[in-house]
């Protein structure tokens, strides 16, 4: 009797995992697939970033650099108006610009980048770039529309939607197809079954990928970001951060002075250097107040990744804390290299093309479920399609647990939560609706 209440309990709990797993991909569905497609979209975009603005990131020129405090001076030169300077990126080789970086209030997430040859002092271009990795208006244009279909912070729930239940479907269309008696057999004469077959065939192959971009989308989103970020410090998950505290005693002159300013540049970088800031891709960070120390930055995050930093105290040139990756825990290290993954800049050109074919790939995986639904909707619905009826047949302890666990993942995910309960909710009219249309027929 225990036994057979055991297996009832347990196909009542698949039987409930089958039927979100259809909520997820009929109403969150189109969310992934727009996600998949512009972070397809995104990933394949670099070389055309660098042909579209190959004139601000290169040049002919040959010869001895000047100085960074001269590069900054024409930098300066050529804005329209006066404007902080916040940071510099020294020309990585001969044949490419420095960038110097500016906060323009016509910009809240972007910087106004002045693109200078560090041969001729030619200002090359003038152009917002956004993020540590620099991108310039055609990518920050495709970043922002798969963050938030360019509607802002509002629209950064649509990309929270799909990462939220993203591992969710993977995980729970893994479990029905191990726990299927059979596989789906392809027939010419069934398109149903052949939807079936693919949609499988592509889940399988990227199940591992569903969960990953899951996982490392969610560390950067707004709401369950901030969660994830609160839970990784408390357990000691966190990257190692720079001391930027200097004496209170140090000039403040020295802050308030942009020429001044300028002028430590080319010795902050000769110290950092010195102190092992080896990478070609660096960014110089000025502190414009004097309690606060200057930091020096690699922001190579190709593979071996560069990401070492130092702080620096301008009065006494001195190095008065670091960063190293070598020193970063494991998990930090992880975390580190699976954003860069996500992004598709850890391996380079291999990493892009992986990225690309596991967001094609998922686009068609959907393309798949749609079919299947479309082919296989039900002329009558019935009551015991809802999750509400299967939820009511299941046993107490089973009942508690899946009541548990929703609020769990909805406390910790909390657009994952409130999407759960406009699914509850629609699912409770129809089950009414069903179960009232039954009582009337019958």
């Amino acid at each position: 009797m225990k036994g057979n209440q055991s297996q009832d309990s347990r196909l009542g709990i698949i039987a409930l995992i089958k039927r979100l797993h259809f909520y997820i991909g009929l109403f969150v569905g189109p969310f992934i697939f727009v996600a998949a497609l512009t972070g397809t979209l995104y990933v394949v975009s670099p070389q055309i970033e660098q042909q579209l603005y190959q004139h601000a990131l290169t040049t002919t020129s040959h010869g001895e650099a000047h100085s960074l405090q001269q590069q900054i001076e024409v930098a300066r030169q050529s804005l329209e108006r006066p404007l902080k300077l916040t940071a510099v990126r020294p020309a990585t080789g001969e044949g490419f610009t420095t960038r110097v970086l500016f906060a323009d209030p016509d910009y809240s997430l972007q910087r106004l980048t002045v693109f200078v040859d560090p041969v001729t002092l030619a200002v090359q271009d003038t152009l917002p770039t956004y993020g540590t990795s620099g991108i310039l208006p055609f990518m920050t244009t495709l970043d922002f529309l798969h963050r938030g279909l360019l509607l802002g912070e509002i629209g950064r729930i649509y990309s929270e939607l799909a990462a939220s239940w993203m591992w969710l479907a993977a995980l729970g269309g893994l479990l029905l197809w191990y726990r299927a008696k059979r596989p789906a057999k392809s027939n010419s004469r069934n398109s149903y079954l052949k939807a079936k077959q693919r949609h499988q065939k592509a889940g399988l192959i990227i199940v591992v990928g569903l969960v990953f971009f899951s996982a490392t989308g969610l560390t950067w989103s707004k709401w369950a970001g901030s969660n994830i970020a609160e839970w990784r410090k408390s357990i000691g998950w966190v990257t190692p951060s720079l001391n930027r505290s200097l004496p209170v005693e140090a000039d403040s002159a020295l802050s308030t002075q942009p020429q001044l300013i300028d002028q430590l540049f080319d010795p902050v970088l000769a110290l950092a250097r010195s102190a092992g800031i080896e990478a070609s891709k660096i960014e110089l960070t000025p502190s414009y107040d004097a309690s606060r120390a200057w930091v020096v930055s690699e922001i190579d995050r190709s593979w071996p990744t560069q990401v070492d930093s130092v702080s620096v105290d301008p009065q006494s040139m001195t190095i008065t804390s670091r960063a190293n990756f070598s020193d970063y825990p494991l998990i930090a290290k992880l975390i580190r290299w699976g954003i860069d993954a996500h992004m598709g800049v850890l391996f380079g050109v291999p990493n892009q093309i992986v990225l690309a074919a596991f967001g094609l790939t998922l686009c068609f995986m959907i393309v798949m479920g749609y079919i299947m639904w479309w082919k296989r909707r039900p002329a009558v619905n019935s009551e015991k399609e809802t999750i509400s009826y299967i939820w009511s047949h299941l046993a107490p302890l089973s009942k508690l647990l899946t009541v548990l666990v929703a609020i769990g993942l909805g406390l910790a995910l909390p657009v994952l939560g409130c999407s759960l309960l406009l699914f509850l909710l629609v699912d409770v009219l129809r089950w009414k609706m069903m179960a009232q249309r039954r009582l009337v027929t019958s």
